[in-house]
């Protein structure tokens, strides 16, 4: 149990997410970076659709109010535990009274605290995640108090574990992002494509959990826009997080964890599962993001690499 004494930014309790509902127009939702909120809960033991709290663009305090163990993973943090400071994807005791603030510094936009046990909130159609925009949960302020579940494991044996993050996600602020094909990549014509391969874009100040929009960085060897061979309206379709739009700027917008569930703009690619923590993670005006095109069979084989990781550890694998 953690009390919230001071934040800025905002928080939100994630989980994997609201699945089976996107045919009433609900979102998936979720953490942004899943790879992060699935390595906070695998170092605690916690079962892998636990809630944490996702904090971005901002920084958070809090007082423990019993003993726990408290778990912090994500890019642009620190943590300070009491006396003590901390690095990011480790684990760390907290006696009941101390405080424990995470503060932002740079190098990314996410972070996922998750305590032993996971948090306790109420479950709406069959997850915890909170989705602003649609009156699904609420906001994390001061002042709030945080249940959580009783851990399976001793805290004691929870405490000082780390995650190798750098031996299965590669964060940067100039990553190569893999992406495969989408529905409408025909749409485009062969310069359009050559431009969107081609060209080097950072993440515009505008974004939000609902999507990223790109702005493309000034090159003398590309184009300004990617150029369309279909220029009429499509008809609205279904789209998940990672479909890449492109509206008639011709500037990418990259959907993300609360994104709608249909949309009326021609895809071109759609980022990988393995990538999207490496976009989530990229800073608005500061990173330099280029685009890759991979097969289905390499995008499921990373994935599973990573996936079996975060979500199948084997005992005492964090050492």
């Amino acid at each position: 149990m953690i009390e919230i004494t001071d934040l800025t930014g905002i928080a939100t309790l994630q989980d994997s997410g609201r699945r089976g509902f996107n045919r009433f127009g609900v979102p998936t939702s979720g953490a942004m970076d899943w790879f992060a909120y699935q390595a906070a809960n695998s170092l605690l033991d916690n079962p892998p659709n636990s809630a944490t709290i996702e904090l971005g663009l901002g920084e958070i305090t809090f007082r423990a109010l019993r003993n726990t163990v408290i778990s912090v993973t994500g890019a642009g943090y620190e943590v300070e535990n009491y006396i003590w400071t901390f690095p990011m994807w480790t684990t760390f005791y907290v006696r009941a009274g101390w405080t424990v603030h995470v503060k932002k510094t740079s190098g990314g936009n996410w972070a996922y605290i998750a305590i032993a046990g996971g948090f306790d909130s109420p479950v709406i159609m069959n997850s915890r995640s909170t989705y602003l925009r649609g009156g699904i949960g609420s906001a994390l302020k001061t002042g709030d108090v945080l249940q959580s579940f009783t851990p399976d494991t001793d805290l004691l044996k929870l405490a000082a574990r780390n995650f190798p993050v750098d031996k299965f996600m590669p964060y940067s602020q100039t990553p190569t992002i893999e992406v495969i094909p989408a529905p409408q990549a025909d749409w485009f014509t062969p310069k359009g494509i050559r431009t969107f391969y081609e060209s080097e874009y950072t993440l515009s100040p505008s974004f939000d959990r609902m999507g990223y929009r790109l702005q493309m960085l000034p090159s003398p060897s590309s184009a300004k826009v990617i150029e369309k061979a279909i220029t009429q309206e499509l008809i609205s379709e279904g789209m998940t997080m990672g479909s890449i739009q492109i509206p008639a700027d011709g500037q990418p917008i990259v959907m993300m964890a609360d994104a709608p569930t249909a949309g009326g703009y021609p895809k071109i690619a759609n980022v990988t599962r393995a990538s999207l923590p490496l976009l989530a993670q990229c800073e608005a005006g500061v990173s330099k993001i280029r685009f890759r095109e991979v097969t289905v069979e390499e995008a499921q084989e990373k994935y599973s690499v990573i996936a079996r990781r975060v979500l199948f550890p084997t005992k005492q694998s964090q050492d």
